[in-house]
């Protein structure tokens, strides 16, 4: 049988779980696939997990400094009048001299450019320029964490480039300069979460991986928390992008050398060795042992043509690849491919546009920035407890249906009087169930896909999903009805497409196209079987 198994214990059930026939294993049990190895032998979420994970993914942290950080460094701030006459709720129609700005010009790129009044389209251009980078690079480099360059490696370039394309955009002469620099940030910020979602869960077990890949998005909100008390502490919007770049050196030089790459992609690149050498460090550490002889195959080889880890590399199989090309040819991946990527598109309309009126609520900008990031972890630890028990098909749509009717609701309420209250938390529920189901989704779409072309497959989601949040700033200018209106048929129209996935709760994570094509072709037969 070419497939893995999950854990029976972890699935809820007995012996008798359907899926306990998929084990790859040879007859004398030498040769098994990557989480039945974690199952058996090296522990599937131990010390060594742990802190592998922990590390990894605090480059969330990074990726919420460098796409928040246009919050505060393209904010409108604070201006007066000069004259002691009265003053316009705007300073369009005065005259150069008859206002000024009270922190002065350089508090943020609005203030030092004049981005005001008839040049103010030029901040949600910038902004969108940013996603539409974020949008490329998670496509390019889902694709590079796939192939030659793996998971830790695509990691490491994307922390090298924002580094280097942060610290250049604190020093822009011009708008034209900035819009330029927060593209290129915005194309190396779109691998960033990407790459160390996919790095910190592939080595851990199969009943551990959805509530630690659920756990991920709190270094996220983490970090939006943590960038509110970095902008109150630097006000100019220069200093500000300096000291939201640092830390992504600091991670280059202090966390990566002790990361190890995915033993999953040495094993699709057939370097057997090398993923060998994690499984028995993951073991050690975990106080557990791989007893001699076992070695890792893939879900869809056949052990005559396993690659032995005592052969020379120039003897082994040719190392295994994908792309989303080979996920568009198989008709499994390719609609659950069309399916997550209309879905992702959806919940990222939803929640950026439902999260973008943080400026415009004229209130503390800095404790609204945090208080918002706050609010978004209740979410998160709802998903983590409900993510084993109902399903991720289940719970996807139920959020997104949360959102959706509550955001239909409050369409229908008035922006005035008694109805502001009512309409505002029709508001907070929208974004509450949009920040379970943004969440749940990386976790749902790298089940859904195997290990070679796991990353490009999230990298096309997550190109959607940039899209979505490209769009979103267009749709709150729309006025106070009409984006509630659009809001809600996105979260109605996302849980009704969330109903066509499969479920992917306690099924094995599969190396190879090939693997998940066999794996559900056993499993339908299992399923007709136990029903005869």
């Amino acid at each position: 049988m070419n497939s893995k198994a999950a854990d029976p214990e972890a699935q809820g059930g007995g012996g008798d779980d359907l899926r306990v026939g998929l084990l790859k294993s040879n007859g004398d049990g030498n040769k098994l696939v990557i989480d039945e190895m974690l199952r058996r032998h090296a522990g599937e979420m131990g010390r060594w997990q742990m802190r592998h994970f922990l590390l990894t993914t605090l480059a969330w942290s990074l990726e919420a400094f460098h796409t928040m950080v246009m919050i505060f460094a393209d904010r409108e701030p604070a201006w007066r009048c000069s004259g002691l006459g009265f003053c316009p709720p705007d300073p369009c129609g005065l005259g150069p001299g008859d206002w000024g700005w009270i922190d002065g010009s350089g508090v943020s790129t609005v203030a030092e450019w004049g981005l005001v009044c008839g040049e103010k389209y030029k901040v949600g251009l910038v902004q969108s320029a940013f996603f539409l980078g974020c949008m490329i690079g998670a496509g390019l480099f889902g694709h590079l964490s796939d192939s030659f360059l793996g998971r830790k490696g695509s990691l490491t370039a994307v922390c090298i480039l924002n580094t280097i394309f942060g610290l250049l955009t604190s020093m822009s002469p011009n708008y034209w300069v900035y819009f330029i620099l927060r593209l290129l940030t915005g194309f190396s910020t779109g691998g960033v979460g990407l790459c160390a979602f996919v790095l910190a869960t592939e080595p851990i077990g199969p009943s551990k991986r959805a509530i630690a890949g659920m756990s991920t998005f709190y270094f996220f909100s983490g970090g939006i928390a943590l960038l509110s008390g970095t902008a109150y502490i630097f006000k100019s919007w220069r200093t500000l992008y300096i000291a939201t770049s640092l830390p992504s050196l600091l991670f280059l030089f202090a966390i990566i050398p002790f990361i190890s790459e995915s033993p999953r992609w040495y094993l699709v690149r057939r370097r057997i060795n090398d993923a060998m050498s994690v499984m028995r460090a993951i073991a050690q550490t975990n106080g557990k042992h791989i007893p001699d002889g076992v070695t890792l195959i893939l879900d869809d080889d056949n052990d005559d043509d396993v690659c032995d880890e005592k052969l020379e590399p120039s003897n082994q199989t040719q190392a295994i690849s994908g792309s989303l090309v080979d996920v568009i040819r198989s008709p499994i991946t390719r609609n659950r491919l069309f399916l997550s990527i209309a879905i992702n598109f959806l919940t990222s309309v939803v929640y950026y546009g439902l999260s973008l009126n943080v400026v415009n609520l004229k209130t503390n900008l800095y404790l609204s920035v945090f208080l918002n990031a706050v609010s978004e972890m209740p979410a998160f630890l709802l998903t983590a407890l409900l993510l084993n028990w109902l399903g991720r098909k289940p719970l996807c749509a139920s959020t997104m249906f949360l959102s959706g009717v509550s955001c239909v609701i409050g369409s229908l309420l008035s922006n005035s009087g008694t109805m502001k209250v009512p309409r505002l938390v029709c508001g907070l529920i929208g974004i509450f169930g949009m920040a379970a189901t943004y969440n749940l989704l990386f976790i749902y779409t790298s089940e859904l896909f195997p290990t070679v072309v796991r990353s490009a497959a999230l990298g096309g989601a997550s190109q959607a999903a940039q899209m979505g949040a490209i769009l979103a700033p267009m749709v709150v200018v729309l006025g106070d009805t009409i984006p509630f209106v659009v809001f809600g048929f996105c979260g109605v129209l996302g849980g009704l497409l969330a109903f066509l996935l499969p479920e992917t709760m306690n099924k094995p994570l599969y190396d190879t196209i090939g693997g998940l094509v066999e794996g559900e072709k056993s499993e339908r037969v299992n399923v007709k079987v136990e029903m005869f």
